[in-house]
């Protein structure tokens, strides 16, 4: 670049993409002509919107545009010549920033000295530029205006993407809306859409804002949920842990109120959910709030509360499904006169080797919920068999061997995910690796994965649990018989990670004695 770049500010900052242009306007003038970058520098020396000032940056050529925008993708506007090195320079580098850079958001005014080699009727139809001028005409007062109105519309496409973040949070959580974490990231995109909507009046678009959402807990403290700026690793702490007591204090007089506070450059929005679930949300660095501010944040408010009411019901909906689900394994084993901590054993070891195993998350916690009614079948066995205390002859075995293909027949018209692994599991937890299994002896692989998890969690609780045809089996004697049934009932590798994950197994089976 050339030695007339002195008055370009190059100072590093954060990246202010994220935050609706940042402290300062940043313009970038394209031309090969100096005179063309002194001039425009000493017009805009002093320019100031929304009271914010503007960085210039000069490129005298394609390529050091290309490294300027590469710098600055956070740029708003582009003073852009057309004749430079080439005829056509200017129009490829439009290209070159709407295509290969897919940046829609920064204002391009194309500027020539030659309206002759692109004609404006042509120019402004073929090429995404947002105004043309000649140069001639860009008086002092034109060339003002016309970049106030290119950094008005720059403003208003960054808080509407702005906005679409907060949104796309949302979205994202609805995925595992019944898990904390979703709640989590709701609250993230609660405060990332409030900024977006504060950022709408012209005096608040500093949305570097520091902030936070916090509930009331279990015991009765404020839990923060989610925050931005320096609150930021405050997350899942209490907010006694601030560093800024007289923050507190003023926390807990909202929450004492059950009111909004708005105060110099604070405010607190107070809000009960119909469950009553008390909620707050604190955002501070946003001055000259207008009463239209305040009345805005009050009304996104009452939505959040509803939306909040709506997490927490259908986190509700949900718990009250799995308690279903065990109950209903312990029916069966209540029948069978089973303990009855063999549901809830089973469950928890078939996460344990599922996360072993490689599965998801998602996947280890389905075979946990789904796990319960492996045995749901029996419901159909007779109880003069199922709590028979002798040995039971061959065609009581045939009876009992049904269950499997009962609890298929009782669960397959579900389809949630829940019931269809429930399913599998009801069908498969007694076949074996090596093809000795029922009902349909099948081996290896050819079992689902769910089912040769369970098969192991669930003989491994059952042996040392006392039933009405045996007692309960030593441990040593029991992962002697796991070791080996080693590729014979059991998958090699499930069997490799019941070992390694031992003292976790362990742990859950004494804590649920």
């Amino acid at each position: 670049m050339q030695e007339e770049n002195d008055n370009i500010v190059f100072a590093a900052e954060e990246d202010s993409s994220r935050h609706l242009g940042g402290n300062r306007w940043k313009l970038i003038i394209v031309d090969d002509d100096m005179e063309v970058h002194n001039v425009t520098k000493m017009v805009l020396a002093d320019f100031t919107f929304e009271k914010k000032g503007m960085d210039i940056y000069s490129a005298y050529n394609s390529q050091e545009a290309m490294e300027i925008i590469g710098m600055h993708p956070d740029a708003a506007v582009i003073l852009l010549d057309v004749v430079m090195e080439e005829e056509d320079s200017g129009l490829k580098l439009v290209q070159y920033i709407r295509k290969t850079l897919g940046n829609n958001q920064i204002r391009i005014i194309l500027r020539t000295g030659q309206p002759g080699q692109a004609p404006e009727e042509r120019i402004i139809v073929e090429y995404d530029i947002n105004d043309y001028k000649e140069k001639t005409e860009l008086t002092v007062q034109k060339l003002y205006t016309t970049i106030i109105a290119a950094l008005r519309s720059y403003r208003d496409i960054m808080i509407i993407e702005h906005s679409k973040c907060g949104l796309e949070k949302i979205i994202e959580s609805s995925a595992n809306i019944f898990e904390l974490q979703s709640m989590k990231e709701f609250a993230t995109g609660v405060l990332t859409q409030l900024i977006s909507i504060l950022g709408l009046n012209q005096n608040s678009l500093y949305c570097r804002a520091s902030s936070f959402a916090a509930t009331r807990d279990s015991n009765n403290g404020f839990c923060i949920l989610a925050a931005t700026g320096e609150y930021y690793g405050y997350i899942d702490k209490n907010v006694e842990c601030l560093a800024d007591k007289s923050l507190y204090t003023l926390i807990d007089r909202a929450f004492k109120e059950k009111k909004n506070i708005f105060e110099d450059n604070k405010f607190l929005v107070y809000f009960q959910s119909k469950n009553n679930v008390e909620n707050l949300i604190y955002m501070e660095g946003i001055e000259g709030m207008s009463k239209w501010d305040i009345d805005l944040v009050e009304i996104f408010s009452s939505n959040v509360s509803i939306a909040f009411d709506n997490l927490y019901l259908n986190k509700e909906v949900i718990d009250t499904q799995k308690e279903i689900i065990f109950t209903l394994g312990e029916i069966v084993e209540a029948r069978s006169k089973e303990t009855g901590n063999h549901v809830k054993n089973v469950a928890e070891y078939c996460k344990v080797l599922a996360l072993g195993y490689g599965l998801t998350e998602e996947e280890a916690e389905t075979i946990k919920l789904a796990s319960p009614m492996h045995d749901i079948g029996k419901l159909a066995v007779p109880d003069s068999i199922l709590m028979k205390p002798d040995k039971l002859t061959t065609d009581e075995f045939q009876m009992i061997k049904t269950h499997t293909t009962v609890g298929f027949e009782m669960l397959k018209n579900s389809n949630r995910d829940i019931m269809k692994a429930a399913v599998i599991i009801a069908l498969q937890h007694h076949e074996k690796f090596d093809g000795t299994g029922y009902p349909y002896g099948l081996k290896d692989e050819d079992i689902h994965i769910f089912g040769r998890i369970t098969a192991l969690a669930d003989v491994f609780d059952a042996l040392g649990s006392e039933r009405v045809y045996k007692k309960a089996w030593d441990l040593v004697d029991i992962l002697e018989y796991i070791k080996e049934q080693r590729g014979r009932h059991f998958d090699p590798k499930l069997v490799d990670i019941f070992f390694d994950k031992l003292d976790v197994i362990l742990k859950i089976k004494n804590a649920n004695k």
